[in-house]
C-alpha cells in the first residue's frame, strides 16, 4: 500500500475552494472559522425556531449567527496567528544574533560577567 500524502504535499490534486474563492485547505484559520460558524448558524437558527416557531426568521437568525461566529472566529485566529508570528520572527532575530555575536567583544553577556567580576 502507498503511504497517505501530507496534507501541505504537491501534486495532491485541486484543493478545495469555498465558493471558489476560499483555499480552506491552505488558508490559516479559515477552516475552523467556517466550521465555527456553520455549527453556530444551526444552534442559532434551531434555538430561534424552538423559541418562536417563525421558520423565515429563524432562517434569518440562522445567516446572521453564521456570519458573526465566523468573523468572530477568523479574526480571533488571525489576532493570535499574527501574534504568533511577531513572537517567533522576534526569537530568530534573537538566535540569530546570539550565534553572530557569541564570544565576541559585541557579546552582551559577555560584558555583564566581566563587569560584575571587576566589581
Amino acid at each position: 500500500m502507498a503511504a497517505a500524502p501530507e496534507p501541505g504535499e504537491a501534486g495532491k490534486g485541486k484543493p478545495f475552494k469555498l465558493l471558489g474563492i476560499l483555499d480552506v485547505e491552505n488558508i490559516p484559520c479559515a477552516r475552523d472559522s467556517i466550521l465555527h460558524g456553520s455549527l453556530g448558524a444551526a444552534v442559532a437558527g434551531l434555538g430561534h425556531f424552538l423559541l418562536t416557531s417563525r421558520i423565515r426568521r429563524s432562517c434569518d437568525v440562522a445567516v446572521g449567527g453564521f456570519i458573526l461566529v465566523t468573523l468572530g472566529c477568523w479574526f480571533h485566529c488571525r489576532y493570535n496567528y499574527a501574534k504568533l508570528r511577531i513572537q517567533e520572527r522576534i526569537a530568530r532575530e534573537g538566535i540569530k544574533n546570539k550565534i553572530l555575536y557569541e564570544n565576541t567583544h559585541l557579546d552582551p553577556e559577555r560584558k555583564q560577567t566581566n563587569g560584575n567580576s571587576s566589581n
